[in-house]
């Protein structure tokens, strides 16, 4: 039987295939044509069945999906570290949206929304659920990078450099959808900021959007008890609720932060089929509170992992996350079973891609799937001794020993260096950013 031909070969000491088996296999290869996985098999067997355009042999690397970074603002970061150390709403109404009046256009999107990527692609990350202001621009990024990204229809409804009112959020955001739905590595999402930037008349109106252009839902919710105590002065109810009675609340929608919430509450949410994008170290910088995950799970919720923006979390390192969502549910249950590492994993693979409605397609690494994967160097003297690499990947190993990313077969970094971007020119681009916005 002659050797079938194939784009990539990738032949791991490990692969950790996050699949509904959680399996660990061991000396395997992943054989990629087309952009898909076509084949996951011993790799004494692989070379003998395959010839490959390359062969990429990881004596002492983990192969594993491609991380999903279930919630993020990518472009901000270029206001990495500007305003730190602050409550939400001191940091978002004195400094935050003061900065993106004087600065977000075009450009700053763009140049903001490369940086992040370039990040992204060095913390092994695959896919970003974005949410920010300008789509065209962060969609242009997006593809320039070659990454895989879900771009936002943001709405918020006081105006701004980017829209005048809610009508012209929204017309712009579909315009942005019209030009570049198309387009293989993205897709869009409805993105209401939150519910007390939001009146009920425009939400209703994108869930009646998502409904019709079948989009997922991405919207921050009870980040904050001041964001509770608000709505209930206001509207008399917690926010979910009023999320309830105007029909947000199902499969499509994507809950972003969910700090404080009520076990009613958590069965509404599994009623309805709501996922949860959970932003731990976000939400422990700002002093949010912890999210329940440990009780989400216990509902069967599904339940990601996002960076939230470089502006309020400070680095988009999905690593860092993984590590984090294990450790605070254990210690806000005082129970150190909860949230095991391969839980912490599924979290930030297969739990994102289902929450973008993915789940056929990435977050697992199994035939049939989209090559979306990330290899990660576990040779490295911080790393020994080995025992289990699902526990190496979620506790100890960090971005840095990311070593190669691949977006549907397209290799993105190669051996530590980036492909589709010049770091030095990123570097440059935000310099002059830097200097721009101190000056102010």
């Amino acid at each position: 039987m002659l050797p079938h031909q194939i784009d990539t070969l990738i032949s791991a000491r490990w692969v950790v295939t996050i699949d509904h088996a959680s399996r660990v296999l061991e000396h395997h290869s992943v054989a990629v044509a087309g952009g898909k996985i076509v084949a996951i098999l011993p790799s004494s067997e692989a070379e003998q069945r395959f010839v490959a355009k390359e062969h990429i042999t990881l004596t002492d690397h983990a192969l594993m999906p491609g991380l999903i970074n279930l919630h993020t603002h990518s472009a901000m970061s270029l206001l990495r570290g500007f305003a730190d150390d602050l409550p939400l709403m001191t940091w978002l109404q004195d400094h935050i949206w003061p900065a993106e009046k004087q600065h977000v256009g075009e450009q700053f999107v763009y140049d903001g929304t490369l940086l992040a990527a370039a990040e992204a692609i060095k913390s092994g990350v695959t896919c970003l659920n974005d949410m920010y202001f300008f789509p065209q621009p962060t969609a242009r990024a997006l593809l320039d990078a070659r990454l895989r990204g879900a771009v936002s229809v943001n709405v918020i409804e006081f105006p701004t450099q980017y829209a005048s009112d809610a009508e012209d959020y929204l017309s712009k955001g579909l315009e942005a959808h019209n030009r570049y739905g198309g387009e293989a590595l993205l897709q869009f999402t409805m993105a209401p900021h939150a519910p007390y930037t939001i009146s009920d008349r425009t939400f209703e109106r994108m869930v009646t959007l998502a409904d019709q252009l079948d989009m997922q839902i991405h919207c921050h919710i009870h980040e904050t008890r001041a964001e509770i105590e608000g709505s209930i002065k206001e509207f008399g109810v917690r926010p979910l609720e009023r999320l309830a009675r105007l029909g947000m609340l199902s499969p499509r929608l994507i809950a972003v932060h969910m700090v404080h919430l009520l076990e009613d509450e958590m069965a509404q949410l599994a009623e309805h089929g709501v996922h949860i994008a959970h932003n731990p170290s976000s939400n422990m910088k700002l002093a949010s509170g912890i999210c329940p995950v440990s009780t989400l799970h216990d509902f069967n919720i599904n339940v990601g992992l996002g960076t939230d923006g470089a502006a309020s979390n400070n680095r988009l390192d999905m690593f860092t996350e993984i590590r984090a969502a294990a450790l605070l549910a254990k210690v806000a249950t005082e129970n150190p079973e909860v949230v095991p590492a391969h839980r912490a994993l599924e979290m930030a693979t297969i739990c994102g891609a289902r929450a973008l409605g993915r789940e056929d397609d990435l977050g697992s690494i199994e035939v049939g799937k989209l090559a979306d994967l990330t290899a990660v160097d576990l040779s490295d003297i911080v790393c020994q001794p080995c025992f289990d690499p699902t526990s190496q990947l979620a506790y100890v190993a960090g971005r840095e020993n990311v070593t190669h990313v691949w977006v549907q077969g397209q290799c993105l970094l190669d051996n530590r260096q980036l492909t589709t971007l010049d770091e030095a020119e990123l570097k440059q681009k935000a310099r002059i950013w830097h200097d721009r916005i101190a000056a102010r």
